[in-house]
């Protein structure tokens, strides 16, 4: 027997995962070093657009084709 694979999981719910982590951790680092909130959650809220968008676009590996064997 072999292990069960793990679940498809959309690439649209993987990026929105990243973003909402690193962006979670840009407001609080941020916040540490001295930044006002208002500028943290600006900050923080363009950053998620942009690592959404590039995890959207470019993190999903390609589909692998088998080659074909020569006769």
């Amino acid at each position: 027997m072999h292990p069960p694979r793990p679940p498809s999981i959309d690439q649209g719910v993987i990026a929105v995962i990243w973003a909402v982590g690193l962006g979670i951790y840009i407001y609080f680092g941020l916040l540490a070093v001295g930044a006002s909130g208002a500028t943290a959650i600006v900050i923080s809220l363009v950053s998620f657009a942009g690592i959404w968008l590039l995890v959207r676009l470019r993190g999903e590996e390609p589909v692998r084709r088998p080659r074909r064997r020569r006769s």
